[in-house]
């Protein structure tokens, strides 16, 4: 009997809050021989198992007779950050599934769903949530990750090694060496763990540069670097302790001194793992203004190198769009107006008519999750 007991403590918890008996019922039904299950009806019953017992991972409807699914996931990964949501739902749209994953869902399904799709979705997220947990132990237990260099050095290669154990990662459906893959893979987790609004804007950041990109005659090297350049340019920032993102708000906010700390910070730990100098150029840089004037490191115009110059446009133009300071969130149209107004000061303005024409041609294939209505 305790054997059985102790196998039991080891499944993942899954939470199936749904108001409907049936499907309720048909999940338990189908989840209980892997894994353990509680059950819900509605947000505030959900909320008090969330709040009192163990959980992994929460299959969520989208309708509940208390509140708004979308409502309850976002108190979710308010106060419960670590807990991974797949939506499962009878009424969906493109819109509201885009919501969903905006507000940290991990995946989302309609009704009728696929068994074998739910049971390998669900796997995949508890994957991901074993290796973010990894991470956030990790950053809350090892101070010596930024600390002096040789401590630092060790922190992060026991990091690496304990993530590839976690997450051996092949290379053979890629064009990058599996190590690179690796770190790359363990970088964007480190984003996630520190916050996923993080990872979503550094996503979109990666996007917009890399569509400035395609239009100036950049090597192939030059290319990678940008797009990795930009997606890691605040990696510097998961160096901020861990719990400040979810208590306050201000952690998207930036100064000069904390400017330079965190670029600073993200530019060493980018050459440290072997990357290319223009990562790290553009991760160090990428608040330069053009003007000179104020500028973190002292940089002005064309001394500024040009990826840093087009990823400080990428991530202005994110800033303004997702109202990540904030802020209202702008049109692109507005959006557009506000980095013109700009051009010459904070930005090369040659590059900004140039991002400005590529927004306007490319509207329909923009992130919607970043953009205002």
């Amino acid at each position: 009997m305790s054997m059985i007991v102790e196998r039991a403590k080891k499944k993942p918890t899954i939470l199936v809050v749904d108001d409907e008996a049936g499907p309720r019922d048909a999940l338990k039904v189908i989840l209980r021989p892997f894994f353990n299950i509680q059950s819900a009806d509605n947000a505030k019953a959900a909320l008090d198992v969330l709040n009192t017992q163990s959980i992994d991972l929460v299959t969520l409807d989208q309708k509940l007779p208390d509140r708004q699914g979308i409502d309850l996931l976002q108190d979710i990964k308010h106060d419960h950050a670590n807990i991974e949501v797949i939506i499962v739902t009878g009424y969906g749209s493109l819109k509201s599934a885009m919501d969903g994953i905006r507000h940290g869902a991990a995946g989302y399904l309609l009704k009728p769903f696929n068994v074998s799709e739910l049971i390998s979705l669900i796997n995949r997220t508890l994957e991901k949530k074993q290796r973010l947990d990894l991470v956030r132990n990790f950053f809350r237990s090892t101070p010596e990750l930024w600390s002096a260099k040789q401590e630092s050095a060790s922190a992060w290669q026991a990091l690496r090694s304990s993530y590839s154990a976690l997450a051996p990662c092949s290379g053979e459906t890629t064009a990058l060496p599996s190590e690179k893959l690796g770190l790359l893979s363990l970088l964007s987790d480190i984003l996630e763990a520190t916050d996923r609004q993080l990872l979503n804007h550094s996503s979109r950041v990666s996007f917009y540069a890399t569509l400035l990109g395609n239009r100036l005659k950049l090597t192939s090297q030059e290319q990678e670097a940008l797009t990795m350049g930009a997606f890691l340019h605040d990696i510097g920032k998961t160096g901020i302790t861990y719990d400040q993102y979810a208590d306050d708000q201000s952690a998207w906010s930036v100064t000069d001194a904390s400017c330079v700390e965190y670029s600073e910070r993200g530019a060493h730990l980018i050459t440290s793992f072997g990357l290319p100098a223009e990562v790290a150029q553009i991760v160090a840089y990428h608040h330069e203004r053009w003007d000179g004037q104020d500028s973190p490191h002292g940089l002005r115009g064309e001394g500024i190198p040009l990826l840093a110059r087009i990823v400080r446009i990428a991530e202005t133009f994110d800033h303004l769009t997702a109202g990540l300071d904030g802020s209202s969130p702008l049109s692109i149209d507005d959006a557009v107006r506000q980095l013109s107004l700009q051009a010459h000061t904070l930005f090369d303005s040659k590059l900004t008519d140039l991002f400005s024409e590529v927004v306007q041609e490319c509207k329909s294939s923009l992130p919607p999750m970043g953009i205002a209505a």
